[in-house]
């Protein structure tokens, strides 16, 4: 007889005494399962149950700290009444008095302490990777091998190499020892849930870009825009470039080039626009390769219904917001205004400044 069909029939003829006894005992037990209990002093207590751990030591282990009143009555419930579910294993809050079936109930349903972590829009794979480690989601080498795999979307993008832009940026909730599998593969089903349901709907009938055109030009407004409302004009902007054969002339592009080669330190430089890789939309005309960063959702929507604007160039102003010009002389008014008057006089001011100071 095994050891799993000698407890059954132990805790049977257990529960067998416990109702020939009469209405004490079994008043008794039924009282101590159904009455709130909080044997421990903390405002909330978190507990780890371990994989392949058996439901009896763990029902002894929340017995010892206080959680369960009567650990061997639990198992009794568990097995005659519950007909013994398996006992998740994950990290548990207890923070309240419970019964030990609302105890049974947590662990069978899995409810588990989840930890959030923020995935902001523009990031690469790899600083998404390294961002997951740092906040003690997963091997930042795992994740990245993950990543690098495009397994996940090839039904949407057959001829992605990577995973690159496809790493939904969100807020995401995981608990503690989630593989990096799992967390991998939760950003990408957010990214494919959500193209499929914002973006997709609203592409022209007549629109005959790949979704992977739109995820790299999504990618491109991603790292140009700060604001949501400028999107669109962005999006406008590059899409009017890209029918007329002229170069997007993008620097975020020659950025993730100089990332690509680790020779990226925070500023780009003229002779950096000479970089020759096919990411460079300084030397070659169209998209680049592939998408350059992960793009949240009001860009994958600017990419996929572009504003119908007259421009062709954009420049800052230095705030977050841009300029927009129809005409290369028109750019060029903007660029000495914006690029190079507006800076003299910053720096003018900063040097006034530190003049006057005592």
């Amino acid at each position: 007889m095994t050891r799993r069909a000698w407890l059954w029939m132990a805790l049977a003829a257990l529960l067998a005494l416990v109702l020939a006894a009469g209405g004490g005992l079994a008043w008794w037990a039924w009282k101590t399962l159904h009455r709130p209990y909080k044997g421990y002093t903390e405002a909330d207590l978190l507990h780890e149950v371990l994989p392949g751990q058996d439901a009896g030591s763990i029902l002894q282990d929340l017995e010892a700290r206080g959680v369960l009143d009567n650990a061997f009555l639990t198992r009794l419930y568990l097995v005659q009444v519950l007909e013994d579910p398996p006992l998740r294993a994950g990290e548990y809050r207890f923070a309240a008095p419970a019964t030990a079936p609302e105890v049974l109930d947590k662990l069978v349903r899995g409810d588990v302490v989840t930890y959030p972590v923020t995935i902001v829009e523009g990031l690469t794979l790899e600083e998404t990777a390294a961002h997951l480690a740092a906040q003690g989601f997963g091997d930042q080498q795992v994740l990245l091998a993950e990543m690098l795999s495009p397994d996940r979307i090839a039904d949407l993008d057959p001829d992605s190499l990577n995973l690159e832009g496809y790493l939904f940026p969100d807020t995401y909730s995981f608990a503690k020892g989630t593989s990096e599998e799992q967390i991998v593969t939760a950003l990408v089903n957010t990214f494919l849930r959500l193209f499929d349901n914002d973006v997709l709907p609203i592409l022209s009938p007549d629109d005959d870009r790949t979704p992977r055109q739109i995820v790299i030009l999504a990618s491109v407004v991603e790292k140009e825009a700060r604001l949501d409302e400028e999107r669109p004009i962005i999006a406008g902007v590059y899409s009017n470039r890209l029918r007329r054969g002229i170069a997007l002339y993008a620097d975020p592009t020659v950025i993730y080039a100089l990332k690509q080669e680790g020779r990226w330190d925070g500023n780009i430089r003229r002779p950096d626009l000479k970089l020759d890789s096919p990411y460079n939309t300084y030397l070659y005309p169209g998209l680049p390769p592939g998408p350059i960063a992960s793009p949240g959702l009001a860009s994958l929507k600017a990419a996929a219904r572009p504003a119908e604007v007259p421009y062709l160039y954009f420049v800052s102003r230095n705030d977050g917001s841009h300029v927009f010009a129809s005409t290369l002389k028109e750019h060029n008014r903007n660029v000495s205004q914006w690029q190079k008057i507006y800076w003299q006089q910053r720096w003018a001011e900063e040097k006034k400044r530190l003049d006057s100071d005592p």
